[in-house]
């Protein structure tokens, strides 16, 4: 007998209410029903169902087991649509919240490619650059840069994040070009601000360590866009992620500087509260981010 055969007959019962109810269901005999949990409760080596002449009830481990058992058997069903059919029919609400500027560049134009696909879906983006509780405030997906900190959440890395130190032909011409980390304390650093990611300072890579600058910073912002501008107009440097500043790097808008000491890639992450129960719109969406992120023409 068959460890999914089983499955389905516990389910069987513990829906239908008696044995009976379920072995017409499966066209089998009550007795052939009644030896199937048996076989299942002794595998497991607890009892699941309470059986007396007049009813059937659930013990504690038995309730816990239905809901995981049901939750498989709908897993199945899910995916065999996905064969059989095509597709499994996605709707239902997404909320999603995602870092402004690489969500404005990188979240935001996909959102529309996902819902002409899943027309059934109905998503709200949240761009901020605050960390947000994904529990608390009810989000599905939140899109983070960087490196991680500990946490109960479930990280899946999209693509790897480059973080490079930049400042303009103007600047660098004014100021003189910095040629080590610790030069960085006589020039001006447009810092994120205390909200964002970046609050144990620059990172840079000396002598295979790496060592974290907080450079002193007269100009801060929240908002990366912001910052960029700044760097562009010539008020500082910046230490600011390659998605951001590759078009400028190659227009010569902006400079590198600091090349040899920069940190090895971190990554660009979805979190998610629970993989367990995760549903098919999120996994679809998280597929066309990881996707579209892969096509290394995508980031020129």
């Amino acid at each position: 007998m068959s460890r999914f055969t089983q499955l389905e007959s516990f389910v069987a019962v513990a829906t239908l209410g008696t044995l009976s109810a379920a072995a017409r269901q499966a066209n089998i005999a009550p007795a052939m029903m009644g030896r199937r949990i048996d076989a299942l409760e002794e595998r497991l080596g607890v009892k699941l169902i309470i059986r007396s002449t007049r009813k059937l009830s659930l013990t504690p481990e038995g309730h816990i087991f239905l809901e995981e058992a049901q939750r498989i058997l709908k897993d199945l069903a899910d995916t065999e649509s996905l064969i059989t059919e095509g597709k499994v029919k996605i709707s239902g609400p997404l909320r999603i919240t995602a870092p402004a500027g690489f969500g404005r560049k990188h979240v935001a134009p996909l959102i529309p490619v996902f819902c002409e696909q899943y027309p059934d879906v109905k998503v709200s983006l949240d761009l901020t650059d605050r960390v947000v509780d994904l529990v608390e405030e009810q989000y599905d997906c939140a899109i983070r840069i960087g490196d991680l900190e500990n946490s109960q959440l479930i990280a899946i890395r999209l693509a790897e994040n480059h973080r490079v130190v930049v400042a303009s032909p103007a600047y660098l011409k004014t100021h003189g070009t910095p040629r080590h980390p610790d030069e960085l304390q006589h020039h001006e650093c447009l810092s994120f601000g205390a909200q964002g990611n970046q609050h144990k300072g620059w990172l840079f890579k000396e002598n295979d360590q790496i060592i974290a600058i907080k450079p002193r910073a007269r100009l801060s912002c929240s908002d990366g866009s912001v910052l960029l501008e700044w760097t562009l107009s010539g008020f500082g440097l910046s230490w600011r992620s390659m998605w951001e500043v590759r078009r400028e790097i190659e227009k010569g808008t902006l400079v590198t500087i600091l090349d040899d000491y920069n940190t090895p890639a971190n990554g660009i992450y979805a979190m998610l509260p629970d993989r367990k129960h995760l549903p098919q719109r999120t996994r679809s969406f998280i597929e066309l981010l990881k996707n579209t992120y892969a096509q290394k023409k995508y980031w020129k």
